[in-house]
């Protein structure tokens, strides 16, 4: 699964790729050269308990959710279950209720971070 994304003027998205406890990972590989702009930038091996976190803004309203994949794959497809959503300023989800929410605050903000990130051409959530 790849790391993608970046921002334009006023709008902008990503998703960025975690352990299971929100963990920084090692890819498996980083794209360096073609088109790199807002694409793909790193590609990380994923399986049942991965967490992705998907973020996107217009002129920096946010909507965030945060996946857990549950470990069945189809091709490129995997099934995932919705942890926790950001949109209209709060948080919804039982990730957010717990009182240790905050293990996955780094990967989250990495993908606020490259959604607002000018055209982006690099991995911002990976291990070196």
């Amino acid at each position: 699964m790849w790391e993608t994304g970046g921002g334009a003027t006023n709008t902008g998205n990503s998703m960025v790729i975690a352990g299971p406890h929100g963990e920084v990972l090692r890819p498996l590989y980083i794209k360096t050269g073609g088109h790199l702009a807002c694409g793909e930038h790193s590609l990380f091996v994923v399986g049942a308990g991965t967490v992705v976190v998907s973020a996107s803004h217009h002129r920096g309203d946010f909507e965030i959710k945060v996946y857990r994949l549950t470990g069945k794959f189809s091709g490129k497809e995997a099934e995932a279950e919705i942890v926790a959503c950001y949109s209209r300023g709060e948080w919804e989800g039982p990730l957010w209720d717990e009182a240790d929410s905050g293990f996955l605050r780094k990967a989250v903000d990495a993908a606020a971070d490259k959604a607002r990130c000018y055209h982006c051409r690099e991995p911002h959530f990976m291990m070196g």
